[in-house]
């Protein structure tokens, strides 16, 4: 006769599954460290990935790649133990949404100014009722359905919201933006912003310094990094 029908089979592997403690560890400010990958090279995001880095932020602001190879590079670093952050190019809705249902688990948005800037790219990385981004099952983000319904309840908890300071306007704003629930890093790009102060490259300068001090003491106000 036939054999049986074998028991159910276990949990499924899935190396893209929100990580439960990550976005804690940055909000508790823990030292983690991490690197820029601008290649649009997958094989550069699994050698960073497993040389130690907690994260890696995958370019696509200024990086070479495209939306073909953001995929590739995220598929790496499901291969290794680091976070994957997605530098968009641009804080727009579309542009988080790709990314995240790409795989991504942190989105930085660069020049962000405004609290209301930063309130909308926290928006677009959070489903409805916690914010406007599109919903769909069958994405890489949430292994193509299989873990769906987690990702729909604690992604608001667990996805990363990096906001870039870049201006002079994002300084004079900067309580306002850290004040900005969701806004859980504040990340300095120091080369626009030493440009945008009028001291491009000068970053051991007592101004430029005093900023950064400016971004931190706001950063520590609100619980953020």
């Amino acid at each position: 006769g036939r054999n049986p029908p074998s028991a159910a089979p276990g949990p499924i592997f899935l190396p893209m599954k929100l990580p439960p403690d990550f976005r804690k560890r940055v909000l508790a400010r823990e030292w983690l460290c991490g690197t820029f990958l601008n290649l649009g090279s997958p094989i550069t995001v699994e050698i960073a990935g497993l040389a130690g880095f907690d994260w890696v932020l995958i370019d696509h602001e200024h990086g070479s790649g495209g939306e073909d190879t953001m995929l590739h590079q995220l598929q790496a670093c499901a291969a290794t133990p680091a976070f994957p952050v997605v530098r968009i190019a641009q804080n727009e809705t579309v542009r988080f949404k790709r990314a995240l249902d790409m795989g991504a688990l942190g989105v930085m948005a660069p020049y962000v100014s405004t609290a209301a800037e930063a309130r909308a790219a926290v928006q677009a990385m959070r489903y409805p009722p916690h914010g406007i981004r599109g919903v769909a099952k069958f994405h890489r983000g949430c292994a193509f359905g299989a873990d769906f319904e987690e990702y729909y309840l604690h992604g608001h908890e667990r996805l990363l919201t990096v906001i870039q300071i870049e201006t002079v306007e994002a300084i004079n704003n900067i309580d306002a933006i850290a004040a900005v629930e969701g806004a859980d890093v504040l990340f300095v790009g120091p080369t626009d912003l030493s440009y945008n102060m009028g001291i491009r490259d000068q970053l051991d300068s007592a101004q430029f310094k005093e900023t950064l001090k400016k971004v931190v003491d706001a950063a520590k106000r609100h619980g953020k990094a």
